[in-house]
């Protein structure tokens, strides 16, 4: 059985939320949505893995373009020749972004600061370089790409300070 307090104050008594109903209240009446924080390492995992999602759906809509497509054919891909070279350089330059879904978690928290700030003006420079010219749906998604890299900057710029005592403590609870 729950107990609904109802706007006036009083309390009524139901089973059910519709019992509540009937009763003219809401079972979620005077409950708010719990504002959990996010910390900062797992706002920046959620970044990069969101990035990484734009990015591998805007290179695959690129297959539904017959220019596309025929470049590929013919071995090339933005003026590139498709080989053992193209496509090792092509997965470290993957491999980066995807290794920092999990950094983030585990490194240093100054190594790591300076890591994604490094990491994501790189790779926010690399993606406008290569929007250049092509058609809307890559230039959007770019733009996506970039303002997620611009809050993973920010995020990781803006890394929370802890105090003396706030280390001693965390050393101490560690002990």
């Amino acid at each position: 059985m729950t107990t609904i307090r109802t706007t006036t104050g009083s309390t009524t008594s139901g089973s059910t939320p519709e019992a509540a109903s009937r009763a003219g209240t809401s079972a979620r009446a005077g409950r708010r949505l719990d504002p959990a924080p996010v910390g900062v390492r797992t706002r920046l995992a959620g970044l990069w893995a969101a990035m990484l999602f734009v990015f591998a759906y805007v290179d695959l809509f690129s297959f539904y373009r017959a220019d596309f497509r025929a470049d590929v054919e013919a071995g090339t891909v933005s003026g590139f020749t498709v080989g053992q070279g193209f496509l090792l350089g092509t997965t470290a330059y993957i491999l980066l972004p995807s290794l920092m879904v999990y950094l983030v978690l585990v490194l240093p928290a100054q190594v790591n600061r300076v890591a994604n700030i490094a990491l994501a003006v790189v790779y926010a420079a690399t993606i406008v370089g290569g929007a250049i010219g092509e058609w809307q749906y890559y230039v959007v998604g770019s733009i996506v790409e970039v303002i997620l890299l611009a809050v993973i900057v920010r995020s990781a710029w803006a890394w929370p300070k802890q105090d003396e005592k706030q280390d001693e403590k965390q050393d101490d609870q560690a002990a």
